[in-house]
């Protein structure tokens, strides 16, 4: 059974996804959930994980036990990669370790807007997979489970929404939560996302799918069954608004959604999913797919400094209000050839891309929101963005003045 109850409205908020707690009965919860006002990643790593972040990789992607590039040995039909979110969710429900799932379905009018629901039979999970693109308040189902008594309860989300779950596991009343994460950094709304596809092909609505891989192409897929591969260099990304990425999701300090139990994303995969066991409760999960998944080690290739610069470069310009640096087109042809073969590949294009979102974070907020950035920037973030030259000035962190931040690798 699938179920998609109606939410009130949003409360009016600043910086703000709409993860949902502003629309439950205490919407004064966000003060306290919201990743964008004050995030305590040390202090929720340390409860959900039993320790904070250790040098070397979990610099980057948070703590975890295990990291794996996986897929299942059998792909489900409709799924964004092999299936391998939506296979969690319904393993936990076939073996009864969960009551209900909440996650997102597609709204029947739009198939690329996402819908909140709670989902408590496994074979309805089938219905979530695929890729939605927009806001979507999945916290506000939290109420409804509540309601209906459901002490037991998975949860997959995007970062923002998995943060502020963390901060309101302990009122929940709950005896068990299972927590699968996405990553996610460039989230827009449904309207946006529709603009996007409408630059990408002239016929947008037969468009069925659409992934950005890790070998630096967007893959397309068509109502007819054909397929396109579109270079990360050939995407329209200048032709779109200043303002198609909120500075909410240019400023996310948390792209590997590190306070859950087990994420699955695609960044470190080189064309499989990248697979992070982060506590004990992840590995139960996963070993609830034992039979059926296959797991093999990471790989790492190339070096990602100079990839980073170049988009730290840019940063800076469209920070600053002026245009980005266009590469000229004769060149990028050759570009988006070498780049899946000498460019950052598997974990080292992970390890890129965190690092393109610490910039941003930085050099976003640094001009649009100065104010906010004492608060809102982790000391992790600023680690990682210190080797490209972006450290705090003054009254940018709680740190003492001067302090400085060394990178790790």
């Amino acid at each position: 059974m699938i179920q998609t109850p109606d939410i009130g409205p949003a409360a009016p908020r600043g910086l703000c996804t709409d993860c949902g707690v502003s629309r439950m009965k205490n919407d004064k919860a966000c003060g306290q959930a919201c990743q964008f006002i004050a995030p305590d990643y040390p202090g929720l790593e340390a409860k959900v994980h039993g320790r904070v972040r250790q040098d070397g990789d979990e610099q980057f992607f948070g703590p975890f036990q295990a990291m794996y590039r996986a897929r299942m040995k059998t792909p489900k039909s409709g799924a964004q990669w092999t299936g391998i979110t939506t296979s969690l969710g319904a393993k936990l429900l076939e073996k009864g370790q969960v009551q209900a799932v909440l996650t997102m379905v597609p709204d029947e009018r739009d198939r690329w807007c996402p819908r909140p629901a709670l989902i408590t039979n496994a074979e309805d999970m089938a219905k979530a997979r695929g890729m939605r693109m927009g806001y979507a308040p999945l916290l506000a189902l939290l109420e409804n489970a509540q309601d209906q008594g459901f002490t037991r309860l998975a949860v997959i989300g995007i970062p923002c929404q998995i943060y502020a779950l963390r901060v309101l596991e302990k009122d929940l009343g709950l005896d068990r939560l299972y927590v699968i994460g996405t990553p996610c950094s460039d989230n827009t709304t449904t309207e946006n996302f529709h603009h996007f596809l409408s630059l990408l092909d002239e016929d947008p609505d037969t468009i069925t799918y659409l992934e950005f891989r890790a070998d630096y192409k967007v893959e397309l897929r068509f109502a007819d069954g054909s397929q396109r591969l579109i270079p990360f260099l050939s995407l329209p990304i200048s032709d779109l608004p200043s303002d198609f990425f909120p500075l909410t999701c240019r400023t996310c300090v948390d792209y590997t959604n590190a306070l859950a139990d087990i994420t699955v994303g695609y960044m470190g995969g080189q064309g499989e999913q990248w697979l992070l066991v982060r506590n004990a409760r992840g590995a139960e999960m996963l070993e609830t797919l034992s039979q059926e998944i296959s797991l093999s080690t990471p790989g790492t290739a190339g070096k990602r400094t100079s990839a980073v610069k170049g988009f730290v470069a840019n940063t800076k310009r469209a920070a600053g209000g002026l245009p980005l640096r266009r590469m000229p087109d004769w060149l990028r042809p050759l570009v988006s050839w070498l780049q899946p073969r000498i460019g950052p590949r598997g974990l080292e294009f992970a390890r890129a891309r965190v690092e393109m979102k610490a910039a941003e974070t930085v050099l976003h907020l640094r001009r649009e929101a100065p104010a906010k950035m004492k608060n809102m920037i982790p000391d992790h973030v600023w680690k990682i963005a210190a080797p490209y030259d972006l450290t705090p000035e003054e009254n940018e962190t709680h740190a003492s003045s001067g302090e400085k931040y060394p990178g790790g690798d």
